[in-house]
């Protein structure tokens, strides 16, 4: 059986990382094999014991380590990274499921913001939560989502402005927070989609088909990246 032992005597040590090793006998038994792991500051270093060879290798490629196992080195900021994007990944999965269930309810809707009309409470880019009108009365001061009509009463789209005056009877004044002027549309309760309870800002300008074609991959190739580090 082979032996590996420190000692002061040796004339050719091993360094592995800031530890020095020697190797003082080989065994009688010339298939058998030593594997010798040191952790220290400077990392993992590994050393198989082959016969009359010594060779540097990684553990990994022969035993799976302990869980009581220190993590040393460029590990630490791996598994550091790993356990962020992990976490990261179940609270993002838990937001989007938590929304799906509200959308699906009716309770909450969103939308992107394409105009700079309601600078700077609101961006080109920012996505508004809304709730309907039933779970919060439009008042002064509130900012509503109205469906924008002609004067033959097409609907040609839906803004996002803020309540100046007027009631839900005669209709409201609305105006965006950035336009010189009021709407000249007075929308009722009937042409109001939500009342916005919230608002995220610049996620919306990641949700762009351009976007979307580099943050898709982009997060795809960090996760092969974390995950092949995990396993080296």
């Amino acid at each position: 059986m082979q032996k590996a032992m420190k000692s002061e005597s040796a004339n050719q040590p091993h360094r592995m990382g800031s530890t020095e090793l020697w190797i003082e006998e080989t065994g009688s038994v010339p298939e058998s094999n030593v594997l010798i792991t040191v952790s220290d500051e400077t990392g993992e270093h590994t050393y198989l014991i082959a016969g009359q060879k010594v060779l540097e290798t990684k553990a990994s490629l022969f035993v799976q380590a302990p869980e009581e196992r220190p993590v040393v080195g460029t590990r630490i900021w791996v598994r550091s990274a790993s356990t962020a994007f992990r976490w990261a990944g179940y609270a993002l999965a838990l937001v989007l499921l938590s929304f799906s269930v509200l959308s699906f309810s009716g309770t909450v809707k969103a939308r992107v913001v394409l105009t700079g009309s309601m600078v700077p409470t609101i961006n080109p880019g920012d996505i508004i939560l809304t709730t309907p009108t039933t779970n919060v009365t439009p008042k002064i001061g509130s900012i509503v989502a109205y469906v924008g009509r002609r004067f033959d009463g097409t609907a040609v789209g839906v803004f996002s402005h803020r309540i100046i005056g007027g009631d839900a009877k005669t209709g409201f004044i609305v105006k965006g927070d950035h336009n010189p002027t009021p709407d000249t549309q007075h929308p009722k309760i009937p042409d109001i989609t939500g009342v916005v309870i919230f608002v995220i800002p610049l996620i919306g300008r990641f949700l762009t088909p351009k976007a979307l074609m580099i943050t898709v991959p982009l997060i795809f190739g960090l996760w092969l990246i974390f995950d092949a580090l995990k396993n080296d």
